[in-house]
């Protein structure tokens, strides 16, 4: 039987009232023991106190429940944009600019036309051009916790990404990834 791999996430979204254990106490222990993935807390309690000891237990945004769901995802992206050093959403990779919020890619002036699963797929390579993506990290990309995946899924998807960014826009890493250039060229 395989065992599940440990994927890293991208961000986490955190509520204050759990049931065993303080949010905060959980979020303090995390910091302590080197988190550095982004967290944003959801929560009901909303006194400035509140939001003060948040973010100096170690919380990089805060929201007050009620929230929006497109706030929500907007806040999440300016955590994505900080945590990558980039001043918008756009990600610009040599010819390949690819805006997450439009969810649209141009290559060399031109859109290119992807799938929502081919989309997904690129995006979780964009968020580290030059760094490795396990196949775990892409299956999660595109796929729930619980959604079983064919065994030649991810390779179909990368497939299709070569033929429309150029077969050397993506590198295949026997055993360990796959690798999006930081330079796409057209």
């Amino acid at each position: 039987m395989r065992r599940p791999a440990i994927v890293p996430y991208e961000a986490i979204v955190l509520d204050l009232g759990l049931p065993d254990r303080s949010g905060l106490d959980l979020l303090r222990t995390a910091r302590a023991r080197g988190l550095r993935t982004p967290v944003l807390i959801v929560t009901a309690r909303d006194r400035i106190a509140d939001r003060v000891a948040g973010l100096d237990a170690g919380a990089d945004d805060y929201m007050v429940k009620p929230i929006d769901l497109d706030e929500l995802g907007a806040r999440l992206r300016a955590l994505d944009r900080r945590r990558g050093g980039r001043l918008e959403n756009r990600i610009v990779l040599g010819d390949l600019a690819i805006d997450p919020v439009a969810r649209s890619a141009i290559l060399a002036g031109k859109p290119v036309d992807l799938t929502a699963r081919e989309f997904a797929l690129l995006i979780a390579l964009a968020r580290r051009p030059g760094a490795t993506v396990s196949r775990e990290q892409l299956e999660e990309a595109l796929y729930g916790w619980d959604d079983a995946t064919d065994s030649n899924t991810i390779e179909v998807y990368i497939h299709h990404l070569r033929r429309k960014l150029g077969a050397s826009a993506i590198e295949t890493l026997r055993g360990l990834g796959y690798r999006l250039a930081e330079q796409v060229v057209r």
